[in-house]
This record gives structure tokens, C-alpha cells and sequence, in this order.
């Protein structure tokens, strides 16, 4: 077609603010048609959905943080098409990209919440964790769309969309042609080798830590000081997209915990009465006097004293969000009332192309049906037929996942990472005490409290996604309308998809004792919940103190809830994020030549991606060969002071490759 014959790069007002009377026209302008859902997108955007959905959830429970899966797939998506000869794809490739998107945000509210149900002991059915996850985005896509028009069009330019704009960039680069695909392959292949090697045969440790040389056992057992490193490929990659600053702002709070409150409160120890460290640490009085070498390593004082700091900040942090974002939320809602209530066939048809959204009556009629088969779903699949109990954990839902929905779309679009961890424990905490004071408690309430949770939190994942995905269509010129109608579809497959894989996980590693898998959020999930509903004892101090160091860092411009985050995951895999942020800085900033550290950067973005989607790839294979009793892990070796040694080496070797790989980048690529 004519229109798509220009594609060369976004116009030059894409990415500031516009000036008074000035329009922005997107590649594909409202008056072209373009071809957007074909037989071949659709379906291209299911297997992109069924993939990445497996590769992350596998990610995610390992080490707690979701990659987000957009920029891989666009890379797939223009490779594809470039294979396959295909022309004027870049309406196609949006939609792909779009569909295959709901893999990561629905994985991220899935595991962020249901493998809690496992940590407990309680059971977790396939239709439970699909009904909860499709009922979640289903909410998120709805819930957004009245805010649409306010995040993409009225704040154009004020707003980075870190992850649209590469995405976008990345779709527009293909119509051109290049070698992107080819080197996201290569990348993909080496990152997934590498770990699979680790997962699969133990060749090397997944971790170091200073424990390796004598005096960093003394340091452990004397003084309590620990600093421990992931070696995975995918954990580098991941660090190196998420970019130094917020790296750095996640792993002060892991070293604020790990070197100054644990061996503080180490070093007190012998000093303190036994029934006060007991109660404070979640033990009996006999077990410390019987092994307090076993109670008191850093690891411990992490878990009963570190996390629940975090879990405060974090809680704290989805506060300070909500009142941040409360004029957002009147101003949205103002532009959807006004559609709803001035719109007509007329005004419909006279909306250009590019602005079309779904109704708002259709919205409103999918809204309600969503809610009621909610209502059903918890009336009578999860609370035995209680209205009262019913009826408060369906307004729970829909007035917290309403509320937070435009945090999560407005962290998206400034720092390209949704918090929807934090805003769950909040939700948890909530709806917690919320279902007992109506009468829920026990293992009932424990199940019908992390279920809520993984409503709530998957709409508020999806909502913080799909923004990301409406942003793209606006800057290249797609059809809204299109893109909602068929996000309902990929959420579908994503939610069918983390359901078994997250059932795989589980027979296969588990989520407690020895080699399991960390999913840190829902350990954080867990240990909030069980207290609450048990009655037993929740340490309301540390989340006090979690919530006041939140106010003190928002009010010296710190991002509280990156640093709470580091709070509470564990250390060995936020310092990786560092060292991926370090070969970021490096390599983007080796030249005078502003072009050539932007090339040399979008090189390594492709790279980190490959190590990611690669890495989690590799590692859904390893857990596969794991349920299916294949062992090949050299244990003996895998033990060894020799194999952690040796893990340090490759994990040298596989940096050294990143940073020359991507300095090989030239500014006309």
C-alpha cells in the first residue's frame, strides 16, 4: 500500500511534547488501511503467547523478576516476516507483538501470588490458577481502556514508555530490513547453552557468594556478612535492559538489610534474652538454646527480619502511588463518562482510525459479565456459597484493581517496571483483615485471600502492560479497537499456559525445601497471609519501620518501591542486575561518537534479550527433563568448592563475550 511505502523512522515530534495546535501522525496515518489482523498474526501472536508464557513463568518463580517479553517477541515477529519474505508487516507485527505480550503480564500476576497456595500446603487446582489469571487480565483490559486516550494522546510527550519506545524502535528497524533476528538467535543460543549447562548438568554453580574463601566463612559465621552473586545468563541480560540506576536503587536496599541490619542484629545476639530473639525471629525459646549457631546464620536473620522491612516499604510504596496518581484517575474517568455519556453513532463514526477504541457500552457489558463470573467463580468455587463472604471479596477486587490501575500504567510509562508486587502484598494485607472480619479464617481464608490476591494482582500487571502495548499502536498507527479485541485472546492462552507450566514447576522443584524454585513474591505473599489468617503472631513493628523508611526515601526523591524491592529479594539475585546495569554503562559510553554509543547500546539490548529468552527457554527444558525423571546433574561435582570456582570463571567469560559482542556494533546498523 501507498501509505506503507514511507516507512523509515517516527516523525520527529514521536517523542516530545507537542507544541499548542500541533497534531501528531503516526507512520501509518488514520486515512491508510492497513492489514493488521491476518490469519498469520493471529496465529503468530498464539505460539509467541504459549512461549514466552512458559519461559517466564520459569524465570520469574527463579528468581523474581518477570523479563518483559515485548521487545523479544517484536525481534521474532520482524525476523519472521524477513524470512518468510513477507512485506508491509508492520500493522501485523503490532498485533503478534500484542497478542504474544499477554504471556509476560499474565505470568507476573499468576506467580507473584498462587504459588503462595503451594508454600502453605494448600491446594491449588489447574482451574483455579487459569480462572484466576484470565479473570485478571480480563479486568486489567478493561479497566485501562477508558484511561487510553489519557496515558497515550493527552500526556504525548511527557511520558518516556522506556520499553514502547524500544519495542517501537525495534518494529520500525525491521521494515527497513537488517540483521537483528540473526543476532538475537545467536544470543539466545549462547544464553541458553550457558544455563542449560548449569540447570541440566551442574557443570558449574548457579551462585557464588564470599563463602567461597576461608575468610568469607568467618565473615558469614562471625559477623554475619554475606555478598552472593547469580552467575545465570538471563539474570545478566535482565540486569542490563532494567539500566544502572534502577539496578543500583533495588540493590542499596538489599545491602542496606544484608550489611547493615542483619549483622546488627547478629552481633546482638548473645546480648538479648532468648524469648525476645525468639519472638522476634518467629522461633521457639528451645530452639535457640539448643542450636543458636542453626538459628542465627544471615540467611535466617534475612528472612524473619529483612523481608517483613521490605514487605512494609513496599505496602507503603502502593500508597504513595494511589495519592499520587488521584488526579489521574478523576481526569480519566472524566473523559470516559464524557464518551459514554455525549457519544453517538455519529460522533463514532466521525473518530478517526487511529483513535477508535471499543465502546464504552461494550466495555461496560464485558465489565459486568467479568465481575459476575468472578462473583460465581468465588460464591461457589472458593467460599462454599457465603453471599456475605462473596459479595466482600468481589468489592475487594474490583475497587483495589479499579484504584491501582493507574499506578501500575503510570509506573509502566516512566520507568518501564510494573510494582505490582507491592500493591498485591497490599491487597493481601487488606482483603486479609477485610475476610476475617466477616467470618473467613484458617486455610479457607488463606485460599480465598491468595486467590484474590492473584485476581487483582494479574489485572494490575495486565493494565501496566497493555499500556505499553496501546502506546506502540499509537506512535507506528494501528487500530486501537483491533488491539483491545484480540489482547483478550492472548490473555486467554497466557492464562491456560502459566497454569500448567506453574503445575509442572511444582511436581518438578517445588517451592520449599532443598533446590527449590525462590519465588520470592510469594514467599513474601505467604509469610504476610498465614499469620493473618491463623491467628498467629505478624510482625507489625518491621512493617512499620518498612512503611516509614518508604516516607522517608519518597521525600528524598528515592523511588521507594524499587528499594524495597531489594529488600526483601534476595541479594544474590539483585547484584547481577548491577553487574548486566555496569556493561550497559560501559559499552554506551566508551565513545566521544553519541550515534555510536546509541548503536552500540541498541546491540546490547538485542543481546540481553536473547540471553533472557534463551536463558528461560532453556530452563522450562530443564524443568521438563526434571518432571520427566531425567538426571543427568552431577551433584558430587555441582557441590564442590571446585564448581563454584569455576561458575566465577564463566561467569567472567560470559561478560567479557557481552561487552565485545556489543562493541562490534556500527553506527550505519
Amino acid at each position: 500500500m501507498e501509505q506503507e511505502k514511507q516507512l523509515t523512522s517516527l516523525p520527529e515530534n514521536a517523542y516530545r511534547e507537542l507544541k499548542p495546535g500541533e497534531e501528531y501522525t503516526p507512520i501509518m496515518p488514520a486515512s491508510s488501511s492497513p492489514r493488521e489482523v491476518t490469519p498469520y498474526s493471529v496465529t503468530m501472536g498464539i505460539v509467541m503467547a504459549i512461549v514466552f508464557s512458559a519461559a517466564a513463568a520459569f524465570l520469574g518463580l527463579k528468581v523474581g523478576q518477570v523479563f518483559e517479553a515485548a521487545i523479544p517477541i517484536a525481534i521474532i515477529a520482524v525476523g519472521m516476516g524477513n524470512v518468510m519474505g513477507k512485506r508491509n508487516m508492520l500493522g501485523q507485527n503490532v498485533i503478534i507483538q500484542s497478542i504474544g505480550a499477554s504471556s509476560g503480564v499474565i505470568v507476573a500476576g499468576a506467580i507473584f501470588t498462587l504459588p503462595a497456595l503451594y508454600i502453605l500446603g494448600l491446594d491449588a487446582a489447574f482451574y483455579q490458577v487459569f480462572l484466576s489469571s484470565l479473570f485478571g487480565g480480563l479486568l486489567g483490559i478493561v479497566l485501562l481502556i477508558p484511561f487510553r486516550k489519557y496515558f497515550v494522546k493527552e500526556m504525548h510527550g511527557k511520558y518516556p514508555f522506556p520499553e514502547a519506545t524500544a519495542t517501537t524502535e525495534v518494529l520500525i528497524s525491521g521494515e527497513k530490513g537488517g540483521n537483528q533476528a540473526k543476532l538475537l538467535a545467536v544470543a539466545g543460543l549462547i544464553g541458553g547453552l550457558y544455563d542449560f549447562a548449569v540447570g541440566t548438568f551442574g557443570m558449574w554453580t548457579e551462585s557464588v557468594s564470599t563463602r567461597i574463601c576461608a575468610w568469607g566463612q568467618v565473615a558469614a559465621d562471625k559477623f554475619k556478612v554475606v555478598f552472593s552473586l547469580n552467575t545465570s545468563a538471563a539474570v545478566l541480560g535482565l540486569g542490563y535492559i532494567i539500566g544502572l540506576k534502577y539496578a543500583m536503587i533495588i540493590t542499596a536496599g538489599s545491602c542496606l538489610v544484608w550489611f547493615l541490619v542483619v549483622p546488627l542484629v547478629g552481633s546482638l545476639a548473645d546480648t538479648i534474652d532468648p524469648a525476645a530473639m525468639a519472638s522476634l525471629l518467629g522461633v521457639t525459646r528451645a530452639d535457640i538454646l539448643a542450636d543458636p549457631a542453626s538459628i542465627f546464620t544471615a540467611e535466617n536473620l534475612f528472612a524473619f527480619i529483612g523481608k517483613p522491612l521490605g514487605i512494609g516499604g513496599i505496602a507503603m510504596a502502593g500508597i504513595i502511588g494511589i495519592v499520587k496518581q488521584s488526579k489521574i484517575i478523576r481526569q480519566a474517568v472524566g473523559l470516559a463518562v464524557s464518551e459514554l455519556g455525549g457519544g453517538n453513532k455519529t460522533q463514532a463514526a466521525a473518530t478517526e482510525r487511529t483513535q477508535r477504541d471499543l465502546t464504552m457500552k461494550r466495555i461496560l457489558t464485558i465489565l459486568i459479565a467479568t465481575l459476575v463470573s468472578v462473583f460465581v467463580f468465588f460464591h461457589f468455587g472458593l467460599l462454599g456459597g457465603d453471599w456475605t463472604q462473596s459479595l466482600t471479596a468481589i468489592l475487594i477486587v474490583f475497587v483495589i484493581a479499579f484504584l491501582f490501575t493507574t499506578v501500575a500504567a503510570n509506573a509502566i510509562a516512566i520507568v518501564g517496571t510494573n510494582p505490582v508486587s507491592g500493591m498485591t502484598l497490599m491487597t493481601l494485607i487488606l482483603s486479609s483483615l477485610v475476610l476475617v472480619s466477616v467470618g473467613l479464617s484458617g486455610t479457607t481464608g488463606m485460599t480465598a485471600a491468595l486467590i484474590i490476591g492473584g485476581v487483582v494482582c494479574t489485572a494490575l500487571s495486565m493494565a501496566g502492560g497493555f499500556i505499553t502495548d496501546l502506546k506502540i499502536g499509537y506512535w507506528l498507527g494501528t487500530t486501537p479497537r483491533k488491539q483491545e479485541a484480540w489482547k483478550f485472546l492472548g490473555t486467554f492462552v497466557a492464562a491456560a499456559t502459566v497454569a500448567g507450566v506453574m503445575i509442572i514447576l511444582n511436581k518438578s522443584y517445588g517451592f520449599v525445601g532443598e533446590g527449590a524454585l525462590v519465588a520470592p513474591q510469594a514467599n513474601a505473599m505467604a509469610a504476610v497471609i498465614q499469620p493473618l489468617m491463623t491467628g498467629g503472631q505478624t510482625p507489625w513493628m518491621l512493617y512499620f519501620c518498612g512503611a516509614a523508611l518508604a516516607l522517608v526515601l519518597t521525600s528524598i526523591g528515592v523511588p521507594a518501591l524499587a528499594f524495597a524491592l531489594g529488600m526483601f529479594i534476595p541479594m544474590e539475585l539483585n547484584a547481577p542486575l548491577v553487574v548486566g546495569g555496569l556493561v550497559a554503562w560501559f559499552v554506551s559510553n566508551r565513545s566521544k561518537d553519541e550515534g555510536l554509543n546509541k548503536a552500540r547500546f541498541d546491540r546490547g539490548t538485542l543481546i540481553a534479550s536473547g540471553f533472557i529468552a534463551g536463558g528461560a527457554l532453556m530452563g522450562v527444558v530443564s524443568a521438563l527433563l526434571k518432571f520427566a525423571e531425567v538426571d543427568w546433574f552431577l551433584s558430587g561435582w555441582a557441590a564442590s568448592n571446585a564448581a563454584e570456582w569455576t561458575g566465577l570463571a564463566m561467569y567472567l567469560v560470559l561478560i567479557g563475550y557481552f561487552a565485545w559482542h556489543t562493541l562490534r556494533a556500527k553506527k550505519e546498523e
